[in-house]
Protein backbone atom coordinates (compact mmCIF):
# COMPACT_ATOMS: atom_id res chain seq x y z
CA UNK A 1 0.00 0.00 0.00
CA UNK A 2 2.84 2.36 0.69
CA UNK A 3 4.74 1.30 -2.38
CA UNK A 4 1.24 2.01 -4.37
CA UNK A 5 1.17 5.41 -2.67
CA UNK A 6 5.12 6.65 -3.62
CA UNK A 7 4.16 5.62 -6.69
CA UNK A 8 1.05 7.89 -7.50
CA UNK A 9 3.11 10.69 -5.62
CA UNK A 10 5.59 9.94 -7.98
CA UNK A 11 3.57 10.06 -10.94
CA UNK A 12 1.69 12.97 -9.79
CA UNK A 13 5.04 15.24 -9.65
CA UNK A 14 6.00 14.15 -12.97
CA UNK A 15 2.41 15.33 -14.63
CA UNK A 16 3.37 18.26 -13.33
CA UNK A 17 6.62 19.12 -14.10
CA UNK A 18 5.57 17.89 -18.01
CA UNK A 19 2.83 20.15 -17.77
CA UNK A 20 5.21 23.37 -16.87
CA UNK A 21 8.11 21.98 -18.99
CA UNK A 22 5.36 22.03 -21.93
CA UNK A 23 4.17 25.51 -21.58
CA UNK A 24 7.69 26.92 -21.51
CA UNK A 25 8.34 24.92 -24.55
CA UNK A 26 5.57 26.39 -26.26
CA UNK A 27 7.27 30.29 -25.72
CA UNK A 28 10.62 30.03 -28.06
CA UNK A 29 12.78 33.25 -29.68
CA UNK A 30 11.88 32.00 -33.13
CA UNK A 31 7.68 31.67 -32.72
CA UNK A 32 6.99 34.06 -34.94
CA UNK A 33 9.85 33.24 -37.66
CA UNK A 34 7.74 31.66 -40.33
CA UNK A 35 4.11 33.56 -39.45
CA UNK A 36 5.54 36.75 -38.81
CA UNK A 37 9.36 36.97 -39.70
CA UNK A 38 9.17 40.86 -39.86
CA UNK A 39 7.99 41.32 -36.36
CA UNK A 40 11.48 41.97 -34.37
CA UNK A 41 12.05 44.78 -37.10
CA UNK A 42 8.85 46.44 -36.66
CA UNK A 43 8.36 46.39 -32.91
CA UNK A 44 12.31 48.10 -32.82
CA UNK A 45 11.21 50.71 -35.76
CA UNK A 46 8.20 51.84 -33.73
CA UNK A 47 10.06 51.64 -30.58
CA UNK A 48 12.84 53.46 -31.94
CA UNK A 49 10.85 56.77 -33.31
CA UNK A 50 9.04 56.68 -29.93
CA UNK A 51 12.48 57.06 -27.89
CA UNK A 52 14.02 59.47 -30.28
CA UNK A 53 10.53 61.96 -29.73
CA UNK A 54 10.63 60.91 -25.94
CA UNK A 55 14.16 59.62 -24.00
CA UNK A 56 11.63 58.82 -20.92
CA UNK A 57 9.67 56.40 -23.58
CA UNK A 58 12.31 53.53 -22.98
CA UNK A 59 11.88 53.13 -19.12
CA UNK A 60 8.11 54.02 -19.72
CA UNK A 61 7.81 50.62 -21.90
CA UNK A 62 10.24 48.71 -19.77
CA UNK A 63 7.72 49.57 -16.57
CA UNK A 64 4.60 48.57 -18.46
CA UNK A 65 6.00 44.87 -19.05
CA UNK A 66 7.08 44.87 -15.28
CA UNK A 67 3.44 46.09 -14.19
CA UNK A 68 2.13 43.26 -16.46
CA UNK A 69 3.93 40.31 -15.64
CA UNK A 70 3.41 40.64 -11.51
CA UNK A 71 -0.56 40.94 -12.23
CA UNK A 72 -2.06 37.81 -13.74
CA UNK A 73 1.51 36.91 -15.50
CA UNK A 74 2.54 38.37 -18.62
CA UNK A 75 -0.48 38.28 -20.65
CA UNK A 76 -1.33 42.15 -21.81
CA UNK A 77 -3.91 42.41 -18.79
CA UNK A 78 -2.19 45.97 -18.34
CA UNK A 79 -3.61 47.74 -21.41
CA UNK A 80 -7.05 46.60 -20.96
CA UNK A 81 -9.38 49.72 -20.37
CA UNK A 82 -12.87 49.54 -18.72
CA UNK A 83 -14.31 49.42 -15.06
CA UNK A 84 -11.44 47.02 -13.47
CA UNK A 85 -8.23 48.26 -15.73
CA UNK A 86 -5.14 47.75 -14.09
CA UNK A 87 -4.55 51.48 -15.39
CA UNK A 88 -6.98 52.61 -12.52
CA UNK A 89 -5.02 51.18 -9.59
CA UNK A 90 -3.38 53.30 -7.51
CA UNK A 91 0.37 52.21 -8.92
CA UNK A 92 -0.47 52.82 -11.92
CA UNK A 93 -3.02 55.69 -12.27
CA UNK A 94 -1.52 59.16 -13.70
CA UNK A 95 1.86 56.78 -13.37
CA UNK A 96 1.87 54.21 -15.96
CA UNK A 97 2.72 55.41 -19.54
CA UNK A 98 3.05 54.39 -23.04
CA UNK A 99 0.28 52.66 -24.16
CA UNK A 100 -0.16 54.98 -27.26
CA UNK A 101 3.11 53.61 -28.14
CA UNK A 102 1.24 49.90 -27.68
CA UNK A 103 -1.22 50.58 -29.83
CA UNK A 104 1.45 52.23 -32.86
CA UNK A 105 3.41 48.78 -32.52
CA UNK A 106 -0.05 47.26 -32.35
CA UNK A 107 -1.27 48.78 -35.72
CA UNK A 108 1.69 48.42 -38.22
CA UNK A 109 2.27 44.68 -36.68
CA UNK A 110 -1.29 44.13 -36.97
CA UNK A 111 -0.69 45.85 -40.98
CA UNK A 112 1.97 43.27 -41.50
CA UNK A 113 0.49 39.99 -39.53
CA UNK A 114 -3.00 40.25 -38.55
CA UNK A 115 -4.33 38.10 -35.73
CA UNK A 116 -1.13 36.71 -35.04
CA UNK A 117 0.78 38.36 -32.52
CA UNK A 118 -0.42 38.73 -29.25
CA UNK A 119 0.00 42.35 -26.97
CA UNK A 120 1.84 39.87 -24.30
CA UNK A 121 4.54 39.43 -26.99
CA UNK A 122 4.20 43.21 -27.87
CA UNK A 123 5.55 44.82 -24.41
CA UNK A 124 8.29 41.77 -24.22
CA UNK A 125 9.76 42.82 -27.23
CA UNK A 126 8.98 46.48 -26.29
CA UNK A 127 11.20 45.73 -23.28
CA UNK A 128 14.05 44.87 -24.28
CA UNK A 129 14.51 46.92 -27.13
CA UNK A 130 13.64 50.02 -25.04
CA UNK A 131 16.72 48.66 -22.69
CA UNK A 132 18.79 47.67 -25.85
CA UNK A 133 18.27 51.46 -27.19
CA UNK A 134 19.24 52.89 -24.05
CA UNK A 135 23.01 51.32 -24.31
CA UNK A 136 22.01 47.57 -22.09
CA UNK A 137 22.39 44.64 -23.53
CA UNK A 138 20.24 42.59 -25.63
CA UNK A 139 18.77 38.70 -25.47
CA UNK A 140 16.34 36.77 -27.38
CA UNK A 141 12.34 37.16 -25.86
CA UNK A 142 10.59 33.87 -25.64
CA UNK A 143 7.44 34.70 -27.70
CA UNK A 144 4.12 33.09 -27.95
CA UNK A 145 2.34 34.29 -25.11
CA UNK A 146 -1.26 34.53 -25.67
CA UNK A 147 -3.77 37.46 -24.30
CA UNK A 148 -6.05 37.45 -21.02
CA UNK A 149 -9.19 38.00 -21.04
CA UNK A 150 -9.49 39.99 -17.72
CA UNK A 151 -8.11 42.91 -15.69
CA UNK A 152 -7.05 42.19 -12.28
CA UNK A 153 -7.06 45.94 -10.92
CA UNK A 154 -6.89 44.41 -7.03
CA UNK A 155 -3.82 42.56 -7.66
CA UNK A 156 -2.34 45.34 -9.30
CA UNK A 157 -3.16 47.77 -6.46
CA UNK A 158 -0.37 45.31 -4.14
CA UNK A 159 2.17 45.50 -6.62
CA UNK A 160 5.62 46.14 -5.21
CA UNK A 161 5.78 49.72 -3.78
CA UNK A 162 8.33 51.98 -3.13
CA UNK A 163 7.76 52.48 0.37
CA UNK A 164 7.69 48.54 1.03
CA UNK A 165 10.53 47.03 2.99
CA UNK A 166 13.28 44.29 1.58
CA UNK A 167 10.96 41.89 3.12
CA UNK A 168 7.82 42.71 1.82
CA UNK A 169 9.38 43.63 -1.48
CA UNK A 170 11.12 40.17 -1.63
CA UNK A 171 7.86 38.20 -0.89
CA UNK A 172 6.03 39.36 -3.69
CA UNK A 173 8.70 38.42 -5.83
CA UNK A 174 9.10 35.29 -4.88
CA UNK A 175 5.14 34.83 -5.30
CA UNK A 176 5.59 34.74 -8.64
CA UNK A 177 8.60 33.02 -8.82
CA UNK A 178 10.86 34.89 -8.79
CA UNK A 179 13.95 35.90 -5.92
CA UNK A 180 15.70 38.44 -3.63
CA UNK A 181 18.50 38.67 -6.32
CA UNK A 182 15.94 39.37 -8.70
CA UNK A 183 14.88 42.38 -6.83
CA UNK A 184 18.46 43.55 -6.91
CA UNK A 185 18.89 43.16 -10.41
CA UNK A 186 15.38 43.99 -11.43
CA UNK A 187 15.54 47.35 -9.78
CA UNK A 188 18.78 47.68 -11.49
CA UNK A 189 16.31 48.77 -14.23
CA UNK A 190 15.97 51.96 -12.71
CA UNK A 191 18.99 52.99 -14.33
CA UNK A 192 16.69 54.88 -16.63
CA UNK A 193 13.47 57.10 -16.25
CA UNK A 194 11.86 59.62 -13.71
CA UNK A 195 10.08 59.41 -10.88
CA UNK A 196 7.12 62.03 -9.41
CA UNK A 197 7.67 63.67 -6.37
CA UNK A 198 4.57 61.93 -5.03
CA UNK A 199 6.80 58.67 -4.76
CA UNK A 200 9.89 60.10 -2.58
CA UNK A 201 8.69 63.34 -0.51
CA UNK A 202 8.47 61.26 2.52
CA UNK A 203 12.09 60.85 2.16
CA UNK A 204 12.80 64.61 2.28
CA UNK A 205 10.60 66.13 5.25
CA UNK A 206 9.85 64.87 8.52
CA UNK A 207 11.19 61.28 7.46
CA UNK A 208 9.82 58.99 10.04
CA UNK A 209 8.36 62.08 12.51
CA UNK A 210 11.79 63.31 12.82
CA UNK A 211 11.60 66.61 11.71
CA UNK A 212 14.35 65.66 9.23
CA UNK A 213 15.25 64.85 6.09
CA UNK A 214 16.03 60.80 5.10
CA UNK A 215 19.38 60.28 6.59
CA UNK A 216 20.18 57.83 4.19
CA UNK A 217 20.06 60.27 1.50
CA UNK A 218 22.77 62.90 0.37
CA UNK A 219 22.54 65.91 1.96
CA UNK A 220 23.22 67.97 -1.34
CA UNK A 221 20.66 65.45 -2.63
CA UNK A 222 18.06 66.25 -0.48
CA UNK A 223 18.40 70.15 -0.61
CA UNK A 224 17.99 70.28 -4.45
CA UNK A 225 14.86 67.81 -4.27
CA UNK A 226 12.99 70.12 -1.73
CA UNK A 227 13.82 72.82 -4.30
CA UNK A 228 11.89 70.33 -6.61
CA UNK A 229 9.22 68.66 -4.90
CA UNK A 230 8.38 71.71 -2.41
CA UNK A 231 6.12 71.04 0.71
CA UNK A 232 3.32 73.03 -1.48
CA UNK A 233 3.63 71.19 -4.95
CA UNK A 234 1.06 68.68 -6.00
CA UNK A 235 3.66 65.83 -5.98
CA UNK A 236 3.57 65.57 -10.15
CA UNK A 237 6.59 67.26 -10.64
CA UNK A 238 9.96 64.59 -11.69
CA UNK A 239 13.41 63.80 -10.30
CA UNK A 240 16.02 61.05 -12.45
CA UNK A 241 15.88 57.81 -10.66
CA UNK A 242 19.31 57.50 -11.63
CA UNK A 243 21.09 60.67 -10.49
CA UNK A 244 23.83 61.83 -12.90
CA UNK A 245 23.17 59.34 -15.61
CA UNK A 246 19.67 59.51 -16.19
CA UNK A 247 19.05 57.72 -20.12
CA UNK A 248 21.71 55.29 -19.85
CA UNK A 249 21.26 51.60 -19.20
CA UNK A 250 24.31 50.83 -17.08
CA UNK A 251 25.42 50.11 -13.69
CA UNK A 252 25.43 53.57 -12.10
CA UNK A 253 22.37 53.12 -10.07
CA UNK A 254 24.14 50.93 -8.20
CA UNK A 255 26.98 53.05 -7.76
CA UNK A 256 24.71 56.25 -6.44
CA UNK A 257 23.44 53.62 -3.79
CA UNK A 258 26.86 53.14 -2.09
CA UNK A 259 26.94 57.49 -2.48
CA UNK A 260 23.68 57.44 -0.97
CA UNK A 261 22.35 58.69 -3.70
CA UNK A 262 19.07 56.27 -4.19
CA UNK A 263 15.95 58.01 -5.58
CA UNK A 264 13.21 56.14 -3.79
CA UNK A 265 12.94 54.25 -0.17
CA UNK A 266 12.94 51.05 -2.06
CA UNK A 267 15.57 51.53 -4.20
CA UNK A 268 18.34 52.86 -0.98
CA UNK A 269 16.96 50.12 1.22
CA UNK A 270 18.74 47.63 -1.08
CA UNK A 271 21.87 48.94 0.27
CA UNK A 272 21.56 50.98 3.67
CA UNK A 273 18.98 49.58 5.62
CA UNK A 274 19.33 47.06 8.41
CA UNK A 275 17.80 44.09 6.52
CA UNK A 276 20.26 44.78 3.42
CA UNK A 277 23.39 43.89 5.63
CA UNK A 278 23.32 40.20 5.52
CA UNK A 279 20.65 39.73 2.23
CA UNK A 280 20.83 42.58 -0.86
CA UNK A 281 23.64 44.95 0.26
CA UNK A 282 26.34 42.57 -0.91
CA UNK A 283 24.80 42.19 -4.52
CA UNK A 284 24.40 45.99 -5.24
CA UNK A 285 27.91 46.37 -3.75
CA UNK A 286 28.78 43.62 -7.00
CA UNK A 287 27.26 45.43 -9.60
CA UNK A 288 28.34 48.56 -8.83
CA UNK A 289 31.79 47.60 -9.55
CA UNK A 290 30.30 45.07 -12.25
CA UNK A 291 28.91 46.74 -15.30
CA UNK A 292 29.06 44.24 -17.40
CA UNK A 293 27.53 41.16 -15.11
CA UNK A 294 25.18 43.61 -14.01
CA UNK A 295 23.79 43.92 -17.94
CA UNK A 296 23.86 40.04 -17.78
CA UNK A 297 22.49 38.80 -15.24
CA UNK A 298 19.22 41.46 -16.28
CA UNK A 299 18.88 40.62 -19.79
CA UNK A 300 18.33 36.87 -17.82
CA UNK A 301 16.02 38.04 -15.09
CA UNK A 302 14.24 39.90 -17.93
CA UNK A 303 13.72 36.27 -19.35
CA UNK A 304 12.85 34.87 -16.04
CA UNK A 305 9.95 37.28 -15.43
CA UNK A 306 8.28 37.33 -19.11
CA UNK A 307 7.63 33.53 -18.37
CA UNK A 308 5.53 33.85 -15.39
CA UNK A 309 1.96 32.59 -15.48
CA UNK A 310 1.98 32.67 -19.65
CA UNK A 311 -0.83 32.01 -21.37
CA UNK A 312 -0.36 29.28 -24.61
CA UNK A 313 -1.95 27.12 -26.86
CA UNK A 314 -5.30 27.59 -27.01
CA UNK A 315 -5.77 29.96 -23.65
CA UNK A 316 -6.64 33.32 -23.94
CA UNK A 317 -6.11 35.20 -27.90
CA UNK A 318 -4.83 37.21 -29.61
CA UNK A 319 -6.72 40.60 -29.19
CA UNK A 320 -7.41 42.97 -32.21
CA UNK A 321 -6.85 46.25 -30.25
CA UNK A 322 -4.60 45.56 -27.12
CA UNK A 323 -7.10 47.81 -25.20
CA UNK A 324 -10.14 45.59 -25.34
CA UNK A 325 -10.91 41.61 -25.65
CA UNK A 326 -11.95 40.35 -29.05
CA UNK A 327 -16.32 40.80 -29.64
Amino acid sequence: MKRHSSFSGCTMLLIFLMSCSVTRSQLSADFYSTSCPNLLKIVRKEVLNAVKTETRMAASLLRLHFHDCFVNGCDGSVLLDGDDSEKLAVPNLNSARGFNVVDNIKTAVESACPGLVSCADILAIAARDSVVLSGGSSWKVQLGRRDGLVANQTQANNLPSPFESVVAITAKFVAVGLNQTDVVILSGAHTIGLARCALFSNRLYNFSATNGADPTMDAGMVADLQSRCPTTGDGNNTAPLDRNSTDLFDNHYFQNLLNRKGLLSSDQILYSSDEAANTTKSLVELYSSNPMLFLSDFANSMIKMGNISVLTGSSGEIRKNCRVVNS
